[in-house]
């Protein structure tokens, strides 16, 4: 499968070492101008800190797009260690930044590349992961006999409810992976004796959880 983890919103974790204060914002991005976005974002947010060591990497594997900055810290003691971190997360798509409040005692060289290291990876840990991938968007129509069924069917085969309509029938709408959809619909078929077929609405770039794809 060539789909690969992201995370799956914007997480924040905060760590303190000697009085100074590390908050690690971490989130999506699909492109260097997302990223770069992220990084002013979070700049603007925190405007008084004394540092803000971005990383990113856009893509994931062979195919990446990574950047990473000391952010006045001294050289390779911030941003290559987060940067470092990231990489060995195993996520693509990914923007970080670790916001620095300086609590007055110096840390060192090698303080300074523990603690960035660890707010990187304390906030990685925290981090829910997705996959951004080709989707079907379906919708089925049912008799109400058929709507806890039709549920577990759609957990079953990997697919992710997203709305209900009560009327004379049920209304089903649910997102699949592409590769996973062709299973469902004869799944469907078989289960309803042919009675029974799922209307392919849409198809688009989606996140979905990792959980739904079966992945750890």
């Amino acid at each position: 499968m060539n789909y690969y983890p992201i995370p799956a919103s914007v997480t924040r974790h905060e760590t303190q070492v000697l009085n100074s204060r590390f908050i690690a914002t971490l989130g999506p991005a699909f492109s260097v101008e997302e990223a770069r976005a992220f990084i002013v974002a979070i700049r603007r947010e925190f405007s008084d800190a004394t540092h803000h060591v971005p990383a990113y990497l856009i893509g994931h594997g062979d195919s990446v797009i990574s950047h990473c900055s000391d952010d006045g810290e001294p050289a390779g003691t911030a941003g290559r260690p987060a940067l470092a971190a990231l990489t060995g997360s195993g996520l693509g798509d990914v923007v970080v930044v670790v916001t620095r409040y300086f609590g007055g005692t110096k840390l060192g060289t090698g303080g300074l590349v523990r603690a960035y290291t660890e707010a990187v990876q304390q906030v990685v840990a925290r981090s829910p992961r997705a996959v951004r991938l080709m989707t079907h968007v379906v919708r089925i129509i049912a008799p109400y006999s058929w709507y806890e069924r039709l549920q577990l069917l759609i957990m079953a085969h990997h697919g992710v409810m997203m709305g209900q309509e009560f009327t004379a029938e049920v209304t089903l709408t649910a997102r699949f992976p592409v590769e996973k959809y062709p299973a469902f619909g004869t799944a469907l078929q078989e289960a309803s004796h042919g009675s029974l077929a799922a209307e392919i609405l849409s198809t688009e770039m989606a996140i979905l959880p990792l959980s739904a794809q079966g992945e750890k």
